[in-house]
């Protein structure tokens, strides 16, 4: 026969649940709310009316949404847009970081010609640029491949209306007739050249 020892008499046996099962009521609440989450989802209609949320419409959502012509307004959300592509350089102020990421709030180059602000939006800028009599010197990658005429205007026209800036906004035909002129061309260099998209 075994001999047990002192250490081992004073072990707890493994733990089991015994009588003291999952409680009948807390199995019958599980139960009642899966049948309520599968329930909900085979009944609820998915094509409610948008005025019950932000009241904005599957096409003013849609990436693919078109402009109508000369309303730079745009169908896309420029400032949900904005935030995905631009707010992790330029903050969501628009207030940039300073000596590195320039400000668009009242920037000269957002407020002044339309084609300038497009040029940099589709090219990027990379060399000396001055905002605001501050002098920057980074680089700032193109949208041209990433972005449709109608996002880039969506963009470019919420950045003009944002922050006090009060510039007109900026229609989808202008970005395209940007692309089309300007090419397969590389990033604009600095001031000197960005100012000769102005004229």
């Amino acid at each position: 026969m075994r001999k047990i020892s002192p250490q081992q008499r004073r072990e707890h046996s493994d733990p089991h649940e015994n009588t003291r099962p999952v409680p009948r009521f807390v199995l019958g609440l599980a139960g009642l709310l899966g049948i309520y989450g599968v329930g909900y989802i085979l009944i609820e209609n998915p094509n409610t009316s948008p005025a019950w949320g932000d009241g904005r419409t599957l096409a003013e959502l849609s990436a693919g949404g078109v402009s109508a012509p000369g309303n730079a307004a745009n169908a896309l959300d420029g400032s949900a847009l904005f935030t995905a592509r631009c707010a992790a350089c330029h903050q969501a102020s628009g207030t940039g970081l300073a000596g590195v990421f320039p400000p668009l709030a009242n920037s000269e180059w957002v407020k002044g010609a339309e084609r300038t602000l497009v040029a940099i939006v589709l090219h990027g800028v990379e060399g000396e640029l001055t905002v605001s009599s501050t002098k920057y010197n980074g680089v700032m990658p193109p949208f041209k491949e990433m972005l449709s005429d109608e996002e880039i205007a969506a963009i470019a026209s919420y950045i003009r209306n944002a922050w006090g800036n009060g510039a007109g906004p900026i229609a989808a035909q202008v970005v395209a007739d940007m692309r089309k002129e300007t090419g397969e061309r590389g990033p604009l260099r600095g001031d000197e050249e960005l100012a000769r998209f102005g004229q």
